[in-house]
């Protein structure tokens, strides 16, 4: 799945529909790490199709900046199952990208469900 622009609630809630993980940059045209990111983030995009990846413009949509509570940018933020497991500001390297999706596939999500910490409930979650 090729990365998608996100230009408000309504099309992050129809992403939200269709895929289980979503992960979401938020970024600027004038930020220079956000530049360095983008490949980055789009070849992750190419290897994870399981997962909505996602690109939010600060400057053009501030009200999914702020309902996200973004202060510095880059900043992602993971969404599996409707529920925000992860808000990571700055860039990542492919390597730390890929890492964090696979403790994201692991995530114990019954358990996120019922308050508890998913690293203690059955061995597995992000780290």
């Amino acid at each position: 799945m090729p990365v998608v622009d996100i230009q408000s609630g309504t099309d992050l809630e129809k992403l939200l529909g269709k895929k289980d993980i979503l992960l979401l940059d938020f970024w600027a045209p004038w930020c220079p790490p956000c530049r360095t990111f983008a490949p980055v983030f789009e070849a992750a995009a190419e290897r994870h199709e399981d997962i909505a990846f996602c690109r939010v413009n600060t400057e053009s949509d501030e009200d999914l900046s702020n309902a996200f509570e973004v202060e510095h940018i880059p900043t992602l933020v993971v969404i599996r199952e409707r529920v925000m497991l992860a808000s990571q500001p700055g860039y990542l390297e492919a390597e730390q990208l890929d890492d964090l999706l696979r403790q994201v596939r692991e995530v114990d999500m019954d358990a996120i469900r019922q308050g508890e910490d998913p690293s203690t409930s059955s061995g597995k979650g992000a780290e």
